[in-house]
């Protein structure tokens, strides 16, 4: 059987090469992330499953003075993900192949403390195990700070034929907007583990969301 790493190499050894150019249509609402996450000076960030490093390279030219690190299942996404910080001259940003549920700040990235914030972008639909991915995330961040997570929503608001259709084209590579994941932050929140804010993006083709760890 092959492993989480084969498997997601299999899936991107040749997509790598036209992913940022054909996901900027449909990964709808990372821009708005990006500008909303507040980012202080020193501070460091990570992006679970950060596949090519788009948002990332973002982040980190716009916080020089910030830390960013990137962790995917896949070692071929993140060869590109190499070579687009390498050609943008960017210093603040590391790379690790690591598994959403499988990692620490200090084993997985050399670090003393824990991360001032992590977010997923479009990978939480991707990841089998995403409860367990949001959980071992909230081990990895200091305490008062936030996870952010945006992808694919319900689209109950939008047209029945384009969300069927957008649904099944998702299928083919694996995506799917995880029902319980709402109940289950509301859950976390009602423990104590964290407070969480949800909103749709562009009705309610994609969702923003934010947990405070508490």
């Amino acid at each position: 059987m092959q492993s989480a790493h084969e498997k997601m190499d299999r899936m991107y050894r040749y997509q790598r090469y036209i992913y940022d150019a054909t996901r900027k249509y449909y990964l709808l609402g990372r821009d708005h992330l990006i500008r909303e996450m507040d980012v202080g000076r020193g501070e460091r960030i990570l992006e679970v499953g950060c596949g090519t490093g788009r948002n990332l390279a973002i982040l980190a030219a716009k916080h020089p003075d910030s830390f960013f690190y990137g962790l995917d299942a896949s070692a071929e996404m993140l060869a590109t993900a190499n070579r687009k910080i390498s050609a943008k001259n960017l210093r603040n940003v590391l790379f690790e192949t690591a598994l959403a549920d499988d990692f620490a700040f200090d084993s997985t990235f050399g670090l003393k403390a824990e991360f001032d914030a992590i977010y997923f972008s479009y990978s939480i639909s991707m990841i089998p195990a995403w409860r367990e991915a949001i959980t071992n995330a909230l081990r990895n961040l200091k305490q008062g700070r936030s996870i952010y997570i945006v992808d694919f929503y319900d689209q109950r608001d939008l047209p029945q034929a384009f969300a069927r259709l957008l649904k099944s084209w998702l299928k083919k590579f694996h995506v799917k907007y995880p029902e319980e994941l709402i109940p289950y932050l509301q859950t976390l929140e009602r423990e104590g583990l964290g407070f969480h804010s949800v909103r749709p993006v562009y009705k309610s083709y994609s969702f923003l969301a934010e947990i405070r760890k508490g």
